[in-house]
């Protein structure tokens, strides 16, 4: 007579925590942070002014080299002059950063998880550290400014910048977010930038985050030929000749409409 089969295994009981309706999600994390930039960032800085300008329509306006960018965004301690703050991302964790960078502004770190693995067409043209993986993805930089009405100093946002293929992607709040948590820890009044008036999408962005947009305010510059011929105005004998290419000049120039945006701190 044959021996009997051993009774079949326990079916285990499913976990109460799970949902057997959810269906299983894939994550593909990123590993990111906000930190200082220096003068060896400049040439990853270079290329995402000049992608910020054809973004914007602006190339004819695009002057700026590495040498000149060197030369004047870091002659002054960070926070007192023209800072940058730099997005890194990798899929790996990230490194610890230097001492002396994290002493004067200790990095923000975050990681965001997406559904689908990120492709970035640039990546070897924007590694930072190529051994561990680390990319640049945005910067943002910015100076002190300051209100009369507020007697307060404050920061100005001059450019705020993130690569194509990292947008809507919660990077551009995290680099403004580093400027706004340094104002408030500096005991400043606000954080202000402008939007050029047909970019819907960064004006719906900022209004969600809070920012009042200023529709009655318009930016007024002088800058190239006009600065020029504004000076000679005012010192040339010929006065006449000075004011009429002066009023050639802003006749004839054009630039985009601008909106100015604040936030201020309570």
């Amino acid at each position: 007579m044959a021996a009997a089969a051993p009774p079949p295994p326990p079916t285990p009981s499913p976990d109460p925590s799970m949902n057997l309706l959810e269906p299983f999600r894939l994550d593909f994390p990123i590993f990111s942070r906000v930190r200082l930039a220096t003068s060896a960032d400049v040439p990853h800085i270079h290329k995402m002014i000049h992608q910020m300008a054809v973004f914007e329509k602006l190339t004819h306006l695009f002057s700026a080299t590495e040498s000149s960018l060197t030369a004047t965004l870091f002659n002054s301690p960070p926070f007192t002059s023209f800072t940058v703050f730099l997005l890194e991302v990798s899929p790996n964790p990230l490194t610890t950063a230097s001492a002396s960078s994290a002493a004067a502004f200790p990095p923000i770190d975050r990681v965001v998880h997406l559904d689908l693995p990120l492709v970035d067409p640039e990546r070897d043209t924007f590694f930072s550290d190529k051994a561990n993986d680390i990319t640049v993805a945005g910067f943002v930089l910015f100076f002190p400014n300051y209100s009369t009405f507020l007697a307060k100093p404050g920061f100005y946002v001059e450019d705020l910048f993130v690569r194509d293929c990292y947008r809507r992607k919660g990077f551009g709040r995290m680099l403004l977010s580093a400027v706004a948590k340094q104002a408030v820890k500096m005991g400043y009044g606000r954080v202000e930038w402008v939007v050029l008036d047909w970019n819907v999408n960064a004006i719906k962005f900022y209004e969600e985050m809070g920012a009042k947009i200023h529709e009655e305010w318009r930016i007024c510059r002088l800058t190239g030929e006009a600065l020029q011929a504004y000076v000679l105005l005012f010192s040339s004998s010929d006065l006449h000749f000075a004011s009429s290419l002066l009023q050639h000049l802003l006749f004839t120039a054009t630039y985009p409409l601008l909106r100015r945006i604040e936030v201020k701190s309570n």
